[in-house]
């Protein structure tokens, strides 16, 4: 990256996800703040005076999990701690992208620079080069039960030490070989800096704040489509006007955008007096996924500027944390999985509405008048699996028993594969966006609509990729084309520019960031 990028200053205080955007992008290089560094200095202070004292500092001066009763000797120090972080080395299989890999060594710095960490200041320093020369650890996403990432941020303290693998200006290489070509060397780790490259959760709490945001943006998209479904199907808006009066804060908000994106153009008018749930309860669906994203959301930001290192040091002590246990990120993004379910039923429920024909004399498989042809009635079946597959990963697993390292380690949050879990959702939920734009665009062409306002807008999408259907024809690549569009940040942009959610676009940095 060029070294004149805009800097980020952090303080160590919480990150947003404008900032996590940039920094995993490459807009901007992180600077620590001066102040900052300071307190990282000054709390490095007081573990140097424990070690020299003879008092045990946990991973420092002692072994960690079920050797924390071993004692090192000073002698012992460089090997220990350089052993440390590469017997952490065991993740397995499919790499983070780096753009999780970026934010992970900023919250690392970022959660150092709150001065309870009582790491040196040259720990900071090494992982800001990283980040400065584009040096990303190869980071493989199998191996933490979610109690500090250690079999994921041990990927990257091998690294601090030469070993292990990085991209380097989008190049794989071995570790050493990586900070060779980026005129860096491999770091001696002092006592406590090898346990703190490794002990935290810099990597769940990465990969969930992306993995949110990615959410936010797919439910921002199912609402367009399920609003093109409603037009398509001549739904009634007045349960939409109705839940300003009715429903909650963020329902009103979700029915007032439904309500204004239904008109600038002639919307059909069914027949029906009351309309199925599926179109009726919109706006409460769609509010309450808002909601948990939310609420998520607000959670693992607030954890990147905290620590959750073992031990720590506060009042001038080095003390024994519980701080590694990321619950209530975990918790509340269990919470956002089953919300996510919610709105893959509506959608899934939207698409059956539409193939069993019937609203507005729609034919059955949305058949085109005079056509032979099967239609679009098998596809539904691709709705029911998606629908199912993001149902089935909406189960809670953290409250998984799990007893390892001698029973020290009893309490587990299973954060990376909760997050795992959640990003397939959001895959299966993208596809159902486009799958259900597919149907309502038929469906508006059988009935010669001509829809304007974001209806139009994700109807003239649909039909760049694929046209009226009229014969029978395989359908694989043109749904799949749609998600990818669907899916860009271009799109985003400009549903955001033409009808915007102010404080959730805004909060979870929607569309292209600068």
């Amino acid at each position: 990256m060029d070294a004149v990028a805009p800097r980020l200053v952090l303080e160590g205080k919480p990150l947003s996800f404008a900032d996590m955007a940039r920094i995993g992008t490459q807009r901007v290089l992180v600077e620590p703040d001066i102040a900052a560094l300071d307190r990282v200095a000054q709390a490095r202070d007081v573990i140097e005076d424990a070690i020299v004292s003879g008092r045990p500092v946990y991973g420092a001066t002692t072994g960690v999990g079920a050797m924390k009763d071993v004692s090192w000797s000073q002698e012992d120090f460089d090997d220990y701690n350089t052993g440390l972080v590469r017997a952490h080395h065991f993740g397995t299989g499919s790499p983070f992208s780096p753009e999780v890999i970026r934010n992970a060594m900023a919250i690392r710095v970022n959660m150092a620079l709150t001065g309870r960490v009582g790491c040196t200041p040259k720990l900071v320093e090494i992982f800001v080069k990283l980040l400065e020369n584009d040096v990303v650890p190869v980071v493989r996403r199998t191996g933490s039960i979610g109690c500090a990432d250690i079999g994921l941020m041990g990927q990257i303290g091998a690294v601090l030490t030469g070993v292990g693998e990085a991209v380097y200006r989008g190049e794989r290489l071995p570790a050493n070989e990586a900070l060779r070509r980026a005129g860096l060397e491999p770091m001696k780790l002092a006592p406590r800096d090898s346990l703190a490259s490794i002990s935290t959760n810099a990597v769940g709490y990465a990969a969930a704040s992306r993995a949110i945001r990615q959410a936010a943006s797919t439910v921002r998209l199912l609402l367009a489509t399920g609003l093109t479904t409603a037009g398509a199907l001549g739904a009634s808006r007045d349960p939409w006007k109705a839940v300003a009066h009715v429903g909650t804060e963020r329902e009103a908000a979700v029915g007032a955008w439904l309500y204004f994106n239904a008109m600038g153009w002639d919307w059909p008018m069914g027949t029906h007096v009351q309309d199925p749930l599926s179109i009726r309860m919109m706006s409460q669906v769609f509010a309450t996924a808002f909601e948990s994203l939310t609420v998520a959301g607000r959670t693992v930001l607030a954890a990147t500027g905290r620590t959750d290192d073992n031990p720590v040091v506060a009042a001038g002590q080095v003390l024994t944390s519980g701080g590694s246990l990321p619950l209530d990120v975990t918790v509340f993004l269990q919470t956002a999985q089953l919300g996510l379910a919610h709105v893959a039923r509506n959608s899934f429920n939207r698409c059956v509405l539409l193939g069993n024909g019937g609203r507005r004399n729609l034919p059955v498989n949305l058949v085109a008048p005079g056509a032979i042809a099967t239609g679009f009635g098998p596809i539904i079946k691709l709705a029911g699996e998606l629908f199912t597959r993001v149902l089935s990963l909406s189960n809670a697993i953290s409250a998984q028993s799990l007893v390892v390292a001698n029973g020290l380690e009893d309490e587990a949050a299973f954060l990376p594969l909760v997050v795992e879990r959640f990003e397939r959702q959001v895959l299966a939920l993208r596809r159902m966006a486009a799958l259900e734009g597919l149907l309502a665009a038929q469906a508006m062409d059988i009935s010669e609509d001509r829809p304007g306002n974001v209806p139009g807008m994700v109807y003239r999408l649909v039909r760049r990729h694929a046209a009226y259907y009229t014969f029978d024809r395989p359908l694989s690549s043109e749904v799949e084309a749609i998600e990818v569009e669907l899916g860009s940040e271009q799109f985003m942009g400009e549903l955001i520019e033409h009808s915007a959610i102010m404080d959730l676009d805004e909060f979870f940095a929607l569309g292209p960031v600068a």
